[in-house]
């Protein structure tokens, strides 16, 4: 299995090799489902990312079958379930690397800016649970000169909530605590540019 440093390298490679269009035989199209895979899996990061249609992280890291064990939630929240399943990986197949990725114009983060600054009760509340989950993250931003801007608010509030889900992850399971600690696990925030296409891994 990769260590935590190797793994990140590896996914700033594929991003690399993804923004420049470069393709790889051993990626999606070119594995398939081997008998290795049907047997076992060990993939070499857990990605916690947003459920947004345009940032699928084996297309954005340029990895195959098998390589990321991905989780997808509105807003890259964490919630017990879902750190749970990240205990999942890091117990099982021994992964050493989380990534937690926003992304830019994130749907879920937009929301929960306009929810704060203009309160509606038309939200269901199964989304505003996702609101609620997201507020910390920009409550704190709305007592700074980014209220003036919605934009750069909605800008600086896609990062916050990711750092917000990296503590979480950190701090909140003795399970990920103790790989932290003892096993050289990492949990690191980044970023996808939708215009872009290249990630930005802020918060090593």
């Amino acid at each position: 299995m990769l260590s935590a440093d190797d793994a990140l390298a590896r996914l700033k490679q594929g991003n690399q090799d993804f923004v420049n269009h470069i393709a790889d035989s051993d990626t999606l199209a070119g594995l398939g489902a081997s008998a290795e895979l049907i047997q076992q899996q060990q993939p070499f990061a857990v990605i916690l990312g947003c459920s947004d249609s345009r940032v699928p992280a084996e297309i954005v890291f340029n990895q195959g079958l098998g390589d990321l064990f991905v989780i997808r939630v509105a807003g890259n929240i964490v919630a017990p379930s879902l750190t749970g399943s990240i205990e999942y990986a890091a117990e099982m197949f021994g992964t050493r690397l989380v990534v937690v990725l926003g992304h830019t114009q994130c749907g879920a983060v937009k929301a929960t800016v306009d929810q704060l600054q203009q309160p509606t009760e038309l939200q269901s509340p199964n989304l505003r649970s996702i609101v609620d989950q997201v507020r910390p993250a920009v409550d704190a931003l709305l007592d700074t000169e980014l209220r003036h801007d919605h934009s750069a608010l909605a800008a600086a509030a896609v990062r916050a909530n990711v750092e917000k889900s990296v503590d979480q992850l950190r701090h909140s399971s003795a399970v990920l605590e103790n790989l932290i600690e003892t096993d050289g696990l990492k949990i690191v925030g980044a970023e996808y540019s939708v215009e872009t296409g290249a990630v930005d891994f802020f918060s090593e």
